[in-house]
């Protein structure tokens, strides 16, 4: 079969997020609970630890694996006590998305409010990434 040669895999897009954490299947179920995620792949080692995953927010695809101490240059979140890069996602209702989050354990960091770009807050996931639900 002839590879097709496409400089971007169909349904993604140039730039993919790819969050390592401690505890890859429960950072993907708690996204499945808090933000409608719906997982599209799942790689697992034979000792439980996900080598690769990939899930999807809207039409938004993300990368997922467990941390790999082995590799030394892959770290999970939770090694450097959160991470310097936050996730914008643009929601159709911010108020229902952050309503879900919260009750399925997320917190709160910033409340949700009108701002002039729209109706924006912050959450914190329970493994050290920071995401913004919006709704211009």
């Amino acid at each position: 079969m002839a590879r097709v040669n496409r400089p971007v895999p169909e349904g993604f897009h140039t730039a993919t997020p790819y969050l390592c954490i401690d505890g890859a299947a429960a950072a993907i179920d708690f996204y499945t609970r808090a933000f409608g995620a719906r997982e599209l792949m799942r790689h697992t080692d034979p000792d439980g630890r996900i080598r690769h995953a990939q899930f999807v927010i809207g039409d938004s695809p993300f990368m997922l694996s467990d941390n790999f101490a082995e590799f030394g240059m892959i770290r999970s979140v939770q090694q450097f006590g959160g991470s310097p890069a936050s996730i914008f996602l643009y929601v159709p209702d911010a108020a229902a998305f952050f309503a879900r989050a919260l009750a399925a354990g997320a917190k709160e960091i910033m409340p949700l409010a009108e701002q002039e770009y729209g109706l924006s807050g912050g959450l914190a996931d329970p493994f050290g990434f920071l995401w913004w639900p919006t709704t211009p």
